[in-house]
């Protein structure tokens, strides 16, 4: 009889064509221990699979609708994020794009880091990730 589980049998990886696919060796999302881990979004369409058009209000609101996608494949909404991280190449545009983001979050807004960075993948100006909780 075993009486540990692992890691690995706990683990359940989410993947939605609703959003980006992983341009390296990672998922969109792994689920384990009823947390759901996402990714970190680039504002990249998944239509074209290039960056949604116009300036950072716009490419905020695709991060955040990318990650929308994929927690809705996991059976999910944006009321079960806990905390975020966001990373944005230039701090200038930290209050445009908090104008947003607070459109996707009704109630109480989920814990949440914002740091400017040196560079991000690919040149895009913003990437978010986030932790739901069932």
């Amino acid at each position: 009889m075993q009486l540990f589980i692992t890691l690995t049998d706990m683990k359940k990886v989410i993947a939605t064509s609703s959003a980006p696919a992983a341009i390296g060796p990672y998922s969109q999302a792994v689920e384990a221990g009823g947390m759901v881990f996402v990714s970190g979004q680039l504002p990249v369409d998944p239509a074209t699979g290039s960056f949604a058009e116009g300036g950072i209000k716009e490419l905020t609101r695709q991060s955040l609708t990318n990650i929308k996608a994929i927690l809705a494949e996991a059976g999910l909404t944006m009321d079960n994020v806990v905390k975020t991280s966001v990373f944005l190449a230039d701090m200038n545009d930290f209050a445009a794009m908090n104008e947003v983001y607070a459109t996707f979050f009704e109630g109480d807004a989920p814990a949440r880091s914002a740091v400017a960075v040196k560079e991000l993948p690919k040149g895009a100006r913003v990437e978010i990730e986030c932790i739901a909780v069932r």
